[in-house]
């Protein structure tokens, strides 16, 4: 296992994250998504730690609360050996305040993490996504409070528009708060509109970047072709994150013969692309089975060559969107002009 910088904190996390969401919820929705009870979570974190994960990612709403209590039972004598982090925004309860990123909410819902996993303090507290209901400022404020007093060490954020994650450290800045140090976006061969406003913020200010959903909601895991799939697994219950099929399927062709060149998994493969891009600071796996787990896990050590990084770049390739294709006109300036 190898470690990265999260952002400029100066706080090595392993490439790999475990995500938690397949933890708890045995009566809600979130069976779809795994349902898995503390045994075999246990057995999850365990493996995960034991192969140099240091990074576990879960969140309050996952599993209805039981993901955060699943993890804490699971970090017994271990929490100290991890970077914790969770988030905060979604609904917790059926009140009209139990939800968003109020002051109210956000010291309640933080308290209540802290109580469920079992800690004293939360190495990363995320907001999970925007709330524009509520002023950004009193969300950044209740953020620095949390810091400032000890229960939470680093701040960061979850599918922001990238000119909400930037408005977000300009009040930061202004306001003399502590700043988002991470960006949790989705992220994969199917899905990269992230590098079209996002990724250069992230690199420009020098944040980190945690991807989820690293395989697409499973597209990439290799269970799914153009004439069917495994009815058992989650896309076919649950079809997300929205991706085009067909534009899948041909990423799928190539990540097939990759993945044969490489004596690799095709999800192996979908996480080693991930894990050479410069801008990205972990991926998170999330799994149902030590099985799924340890496939994952061995996506470190794929060393993809340049040739495999080029046909699955050109295959994955988005569309250039405005204004992105104006910089492919060429410049203006006369031939030897100096660019300031």
């Amino acid at each position: 296992m190898k470690y990265r910088p999260l952002g400029d904190t100066g706080v090595f996390v392993s490439e790999l994250c475990l995500g938690t969401m397949t933890f708890g919820g045995s009566a809600t929705f979130w069976t779809v998504i795994g349902g898995l009870d503390q045994g075999a979570a246990t057995a999850l974190v365990r493996g995960a730690l034991d192969a140099g994960v240091n990074f576990v990612d879960t969140a309050d709403v996952y599993g209805g609360g039981d993901s955060e209590t699943m993890v804490g039972r699971a970090l017994e004598g271990r929490r100290h050996d991890v970077v914790l982090a969770t988030k905060v925004r979604g609904r917790t309860g059926p009140g009209p305040n139990q939800v968003g990123l109020s002051r109210l909410h956000i010291v309640e819902a933080a308290e209540a993490s802290l109580r469920r996993l079992g800690t004293d303090y939360i190495d990363l507290y995320q907001i999970h996504r925007a709330d524009l209901l509520t002023n950004l400022e009193d969300t950044l404020r209740a953020l620095d409070d949390l810091v400032r007093a000890g229960k939470v060490r680093y701040v960061g954020c979850s599918n922001l528009d990238a000119w909400v994650l930037m408005k977000s450290l300009g009040v930061s800045r202004a306001q003399n708060l502590e700043r988002f140090r991470a960006s949790q976006s989705y992220y994969s061969l199917v899905g990269r509109e992230l590098e079209r406003d996002t990724v250069p913020l992230l690199r420009d200010q020098g944040l980190g970047l945690l991807v989820w959903s690293p395989l697409a909601g499973g597209l990439l895991s290799g269970k799914f072709t153009r004439t069917g799939g495994d009815p058992a697994a989650r896309r076919a219950k649950f079809d997300f994150p929205p991706v085009d099929r067909e534009k899948g399927f041909q990423v799928l062709d190539v990540l097939s013969a990759v993945a044969a060149r490489q004596r690799a998994s095709i999800a192996q493969v979908a996480i080693a692309w991930l894990l050479a891009r410069d801008f990205v600071t972990s991926v998170i796996i999330g799994a149902r089975s030590p099985a799924q787990l340890a496939d994952n896990l061995k996506a470190v050590d794929v060393v993809l060559t340049a040739e495999d990084l080029h046909a699955l770049d050109e295959a994955s390739k988005p569309p250039l969107s405005y204004p992105g294709w104006m910089e492919t006109l060429g410049s203006d300036r006369r031939p030897g002009e100096r660019r300031y």
